[in-house]
């Protein structure tokens, strides 16, 4: 038996120029249309970029209609890497829907006559003095006035930080290891859709998992991979990853938009060590070369303590 933690922190966006571009609109369906260059690879920036616009404009997601990744439609995005898709790209929808909301606001308050503080915004209308205007009716009689581009730049940077803790029992006669416990800490800042964010943190910890105990790139002498193949390379199947309890921290970031940090590849980073740290408490013997395997497990300790 034997348990291991280890702690990783991760910079939310690269050392260079990144910057992200987002145009927003009120459309004459009376929903709001946003337009970003940046990626969806599957850990939710498109549901994320709707949250934080439909959050500042007092509607709910489905009322913003999202067009990404499309270079003819979209302004200029560097890229969906380094945890930017909230922290350069999901800001920029905030800053767009800041900025939308000023001027939806001040034109309804000169269309209905209202003072600008008794305007307010509420879901597919805007309220004023106890009147109602719908945004489809304020986009028709606007034109083009209602759309507004923003840009938001990866400096200056926060930090996100993650923890990962096992508990193993490791078989020294067969170096069989089975995990008994995983548990997954996360600074994530405000966290925009907790069910996605733990998502991703859960499928960190299967990958990484899969870089401790199975994955290898095997090379021959003269550097060509001898299992090239995905048919015969080990990654975890659902069956192999632990049940991983994950908690958030209750933190709020003064970068990120509305308090979130970015949580793309973060949680990754922690949990190989952890796993190592763990057999090595287990075993006795420090680890440093994965995959993790029960034979490199049975050699070593076989190496260090003889026969048990």
């Amino acid at each position: 038996m034997g348990q291991g933690m280890a702690m990783g922190m991760h910079d939310t966006a690269p050392p260079t120029e990144h910057r992200s571009e987002s145009r927003l609109s009120v459309g004459d369906d009376g929903c709001y249309h946003l337009a970003v260059g940046t990626a969806e690879f599957g850990n939710g920036t498109s549901t994320v970029h709707a949250q934080v616009v439909a959050s500042v404009l007092e509607t709910t997601a489905s009322r913003v209609q999202l067009v990404q990744s499309d270079t003819d439609r979209t302004g200029y995005d560097t890229g969906a890497f380094a945890s930017t898709g909230t922290t350069i790209a999901a800001n920029g929808a905030r800053l767009a829907a800041e900025a939308l909301r000023e001027r939806v606001l001040e034109f309804a308050s000169t269309r209905s006559g209202a003072d600008r503080d008794a305007c307010r915004l509420d879901d597919g209308a805007v309220r004023c003095n106890g009147s109602t205007i719908a945004l489809s009716e304020l986009a028709a009689a606007a034109g083009h006035k209602l759309a507004v581009s923003r840009k938001a730049y990866g400096a200056p940077r926060s930090v996100a930080f993650n923890a990962q803790g096992f508990r193993v029992a490791v078989h020294r006669v067969t170096g069989e290891l089975a995990i008994l416990q995983s548990v997954h800490a996360a600074d994530a800042g405000v966290v925009i859709n907790p069910m996605q964010c733990r998502a991703q943190v859960e499928g960190a910890v299967a990958q990484g998992i899969g870089f401790a105990l199975y994955e290898l790139m095997a090379f021959d002498q003269e550097g060509a991979v001898v299992n090239p193949t995905l048919r015969n390379y080990r990654i975890p199947a659902f069956a192999d990853t632990p049940r991983t309890e994950v908690r958030f921290a209750d933190t709020h970031d003064a970068i990120g938009p509305l308090g979130a940090k970015g949580m793309g590849e973060c949680p990754i980073n922690p949990v190989a060590p952890a796993l190592a740290n763990a057999i090595a408490d287990a075993t006795g013997v420090r680890f440093r070369d994965p995959p993790f395997r029960p034979d490199r497990i049975y050699r070593r300790v076989f190496e260090e303590h003889g026969a048990v």
